[in-house]
């Protein structure tokens, strides 16, 4: 069984930055893609931002040029840098990690910008 936690977020004015990080563990041998997710009230999930194992990148439209993921294999840990926020990346952010047979998720973490 894999286990997420996440870490980093909390309120923040509008152009501020934040770091999420989320550190796996457990019986991991590999891992896939990592990524981060948002859910903000009322919306649906949507993609933040994912990392592939060779460290290929894919974000969501609204956060190009904002956001840069980054992983570290050696510790299991995907980060999330967020800058220039803007009230509307408001959501609470979960991490997502694939492997070989698992597909794990965090609890989230929340992100509120707003002055």
């Amino acid at each position: 069984q894999v286990q997420l936690v996440e870490s980093g977020g909390g309120l923040v004015q509008p152009g501020g930055s934040l770091r999420l990080s989320c550190v796996a563990s457990g019986k991991i041998f590999t891992i896939y893609a990592m990524g981060w997710y948002r859910q903000a009230p009322g919306k649906q999930r949507e993609l933040v931002a994912v990392i592939g194992s060779g460290g290929s990148t894919n974000f969501a439209d609204s956060v190009k040029g904002r956001f840069t993921i980054s992983r570290d294999n050696a510790k299991n840990t995907v980060y999330l840098q967020m800058n220039s926020l803007k009230p509307e990346d408001t959501a609470v952010y979960s991490c997502n990690v694939k492997g070989p047979g698992f597909d794990a998720w965090g609890q989230g973490t929340q992100v509120t910008v707003s002055s």
